[in-house]
């Protein structure tokens, strides 16, 4: 039975060749597009790793209308019991509350014959988690820090190669910062400063050391099951209610507060990954079908050449699934075989692609951001790929391969 398919494909070559490569072109363009559109995906996969996706980030603003007799453009202050408060205020949308204070001004820190200006800002211990702060050497700020108010400080690796020459030989070393000594304990990655170094002291050192006062730049809240558009919404105007009879300003004045939702960011780009991979698989899938209809044609053609053959074999006794598999298993092979070839070349194609342009990466403020990262694609999707294209090969042959079936002995002798 094989030779005898082998024996009808040799006979058209030039038939099987072109249809063999529209099949082939077809599952090499789904290869090649699944791997381009994972290279764009993992690059905003890893843009967005470096940001906590359960941390709702709270600022104050400025009121917008009058509210219980006091007028409206009042700058509203959070303070120390809205970290206390809030974190109580939800209990069952809120596990941690953090707040961050800054100095106003650049300060410079000094070493030697080194100098650099940096934003110092007072955080708790959570800050490395909430924050997704990436911890190179040493470590960041602890409990204790807080509770003795220790001269301590958490650096960039820029201001650690520049003073000490790597990150390692920063630890432990002791820095100026302008009349005070800090003791330098970790140093972290400088990605999200945006140009400007930014040093982590511990909250109570910032305030206790430059007098602050009560009141905090930021709040930062842990959250769970706010993730959704109407969670996320309804979480914001408890918050806002929360804070607004502490600070007396209307509950449903947004410009008081500006409350910032990570969870909701991270779903908005899982959504915008999901219609990516999905508009690669249909466009993909629509090319890749060009190339069955194309085999389904051919079958067409193929049953309508041999309509003769098939009435003298009928004639002679021949089952109908004796000639229903020839001509299906004759779409399998052209299918299996040019399927194979794409397949390979496909993804050759992408490991080309990954050795030439596999990590693409656009520098903004001395802050890299990747544009494209690793367009390579998982085995399993392609055998999946091939295994569609298989099934798909086998309904094209079916239909041709019926009507051959069908077909009458008497009328397909007497076919010319």
């Amino acid at each position: 039975m094989f030779q005898e398919i082998l024996t009808h494909l040799n006979q058209n070559k030039l038939r099987t060749a072109l249809t063999g490569l529209s099949v082939s072109v077809g599952i090499f363009l789904l290869i090649f597009l699944l791997g381009a559109g994972n290279g764009l995906i993992h690059a905003f996969q890893a843009n967005g790793s470096n940001f906590a996706t359960d941390v709702v980030e709270v600022f104050p603003g400025y009121t917008s209308k009058p509210y219980d007799g006091l007028a409206k453009d009042r700058s509203v202050k959070l303070d120390d019991r809205d970290v206390r408060l809030t974190r109580t205020a939800l209990p069952g949308n809120i596990t941690e509350a953090t707040a961050k204070i800054s100095l106003k001004q650049t300060m410079r820190i000094i070493s030697g014959e080194h100098q650099v200006s940096s934003w110092f800002e007072g955080v708790y211990p959570l800050a490395v988690e909430m924050g997704h702060v990436k911890m190179l050497a040493g470590r960041f700020i602890n409990d204790l820090d807080m509770k003795q108010c220790r001269k301590v400080v958490v650096i960039t690796n820029k201001v650690a190669e520049d003073f000490f020459g790597s990150s390692e030989a920063a630890i432990d070393k002791m820095v100026r910062v302008d009349s005070l000594s800090y003791r330098i304990i970790g140093v972290r990655s400088n990605k999200g400063d945006w140009g400007q170094a930014r040093s982590y002291i511990p909250f109570t050192t910032l305030r206790t050391a430059y007098n602050t006062g009560i009141n905090i730049d930021e709040l930062n809240l842990r959250t769970t099951g706010v993730a959704t558009d109407s969670a996320a919404a309804q979480f914001s105007r408890d918050i806002r209610r929360s804070i607004s009879r502490r600070h007396r300003f209307s509950p449903t004045d947004e410009n008081a507060l500006w409350i910032n939702n990570t969870a909701q960011g991270a779903k908005e780009q899982d959504t915008t990954i999901g219609i990516l991979r999905n508009a690669l698989w249909i466009i993909g899938l629509l090319t890749l079908l060009s190339g069955v209809v194309s085999i389904s044609n051919i079958m067409l053609i193929t049953v309508k050449e041999r309509t003769h053959e098939f009435g003298i074999r009928k004639a002679l006794g021949a089952r109908p699934w004796s000639i229903l598999r020839s001509v299906m298993l004759e779409s399998i092979i052209i299918t299996i075989l040019s399927g194979y070839i794409g397949l390979v070349a496909g993804i050759a194609a992408t490991e080309w692609m990954d050795r030439k342009s596999g990590e693409q990466v656009m520098e903004i403020m001395d802050q890299k951001f990747y544009t494209f990262l690793d367009p390579t694609i998982d085995l399993r999707i392609a055998i999946s790929a091939l295994t569609i294209l298989i099934i798909a090969g086998l309904v094209a042959g079916f239909f041709p391969a019926r009507k051959a079936v069908k077909v009458k002995p008497i009328e397909a002798l007497n076919a010319k």
